[in-house]
């Protein structure tokens, strides 16, 4: 980091970053309003767990959510700016949404429940969409990887809301006000999207086609360093992945019930992610991208063989409480690095569309291969299905060496406005660049 780059203190007290806490807050409330709170509603109704399945189709929104995202890239509404405009219209229409979502029986009309549980996952996924766009153009390199915690840290607290606090709720106040109360939290994202500043792209899409296409195109004129940064994204947390997908039938094998797996991994589980994910903010702003991303990468991989130490051990509560802290202190790390990456991926002309378009390519094969893992399991035991799972990393810390240096960062110089684009495919393309950045300084 350059002497005339911020320092850490001065990050920390940028109001850009902490602005992030309420936007975070905001993002992260709606999640568990349709699926883990929802769900406890519905089966306090006595509503069947075959229906209380099928609703788990109602978040099909977060997955598919970078389909509309050109849309809300390419048009606004007349007020506010491109980015807090939306943020404000999808937090006022959620907050309806989730008052609405409350004044139906869930038991007399599942149906119209459903459909007011997708509307909330639609809506939500829609503020997702545009709050992390709004996060990439607003927040300069030094800032990101804080901002990101911070973020995080405010999602997090937003989902303990929508579930601890809610559950709470139900009991004194009934389901009805709750999800009233709920969509009256929403104003915290209100007021943060009101008060923040407008950031602004160099060469937003001037028409639907323009969005759906140009992302494509600007990335793919990048040339090999982005292909290659986009296997990286791919292979990063695959093999963390398929392991977290067994630890709890891994637990469970081992002895372990519910009730104790239950307490050892809310609070100690809890703790590690959210430090983690502080932590991890932090040494990204000091140390570098790159570095931490080598760090927290074998890490991972070398946390993941601590499950084949507690097979070795045997039963021993202290020990799997350990491992749990330790693992999500790691992926929150790990987390809060990846996204940093790719958050610089984006171009800010684009930033919706391309956000939207990479978070789902990081999360699609996670998903994909995640399924395999029982499979893997089954064939090879769990010390070699750990070790394996483990050595998955190793692709993708090959990849991250040969990788440009400045992948992920935005150039030197460039202001909380540039693009943070990677270096074009040819030299001519170079060269036009080199040209719009000295008119710019003659301009100025």
């Amino acid at each position: 980091m350059s002497s005339s780059s911020p320092s850490l203190l001065s990050v920390l007290r940028s109001p850009r970053v902490w602005l992030m806490l309420a936007l975070g807050f905001s993002s992260g409330l709606p999640l568990y309003l349709t699926s883990s709170t929802l769900a406890a509603w519905m089966t306090n109704e006595g509503v069947s767990l075959k229906t209380i399945g099928v609703f788990s189709l109602v978040g099909m929104s977060y997955t598919f959510k970078f389909a509309w995202s050109p849309f809300m890239d390419r048009y606004f509404p007349p007020f506010l700016g491109r980015r807090r405009g939306w943020l404000v219209v999808t937090q006022v229409l959620l907050a309806m949404a989730l008052i609405a979502m409350g004044q139906v029986d869930p038991k007399t009309a599942p149906v119209l429940m459903a459909a007011m549980a997708a509307l909330v996952a639609f809506l939500s996924a829609s503020q997702d969409i545009v709050a992390d766009a709004y996060r990439t153009d607003l927040l300069t390199e030094q800032e990101r990887a804080f901002g990101v915690t911070v973020f995080t840290l405010g999602y997090r607290v937003g989902m303990v809301i929508a579930l601890a606090v809610a559950l709470i709720l139900s009991d004194v106040i009934g389901w009805k006000y709750t999800y009233a109360a709920m969509g009256a939290f929403m104003v915290v994202g209100m007021v943060a999207a009101v008060l923040g500043p407008e950031p602004m792209a160099d060469h937003p899409p001037h028409t639907l086609a323009d969005a759906v296409v140009k992302p494509f195109m600007e990335f793919y004129r990048r040339g090999w360093p982005a292909m290659l940064a986009l296997v990286f994204l791919v292979t990063f947390r695959v093999g963390h992945a398929m392991a977290f997908r067994m630890i709890t039938p891994f637990v469970l094998k081992m002895g372990f019930t519910n009730t104790e797996y239950g307490l050892i991994t809310k609070l100690p589980g809890m703790i590690g992610a959210i430090s983690g994910s502080l932590v991890g903010g932090l040494l990204v702003t000091k140390l570098g991208l790159r570095r931490c991303l080598y760090l927290f990468g074998a890490g991972q991989a070398l946390i993941t063989l601590l499950y084949v130490m507690l097979e070795a051990r045997g039963k021993d509560p202290l020990f799997l409480t350990f491992t749990v802290g330790a693992d999500n202190f790691i992926g929150g790390m790990a987390g809060a690095a990846i996204t940093v990456f790719i958050t610089g991926l984006c171009n800010k002309n684009f930033s919706a569309t391309q956000y939207a378009l990479l978070s789902s390519l990081e999360a699609v094969p996670m998903q994909l291969l995640g399924a395999l893992s029982g499979y893997m399991a089954v064939a090879l035991g769990w010390t070699q299905f750990f070790f394996i799972t483990s050595a998955f990393m190793i692709p993708a810390l090959a990849l991250l060496a040969v990788l440009p240096g400045h992948i992920g960062e935005t150039p030197r110089g460039a202001g909380p406005t540039e693009p943070l684009a990677l270096p074009t495919a040819t030299p001519e393309t170079a060269a036009a660049d080199e040209l719009a950045a000295a008119a710019k300084k003659g301009a100025g």
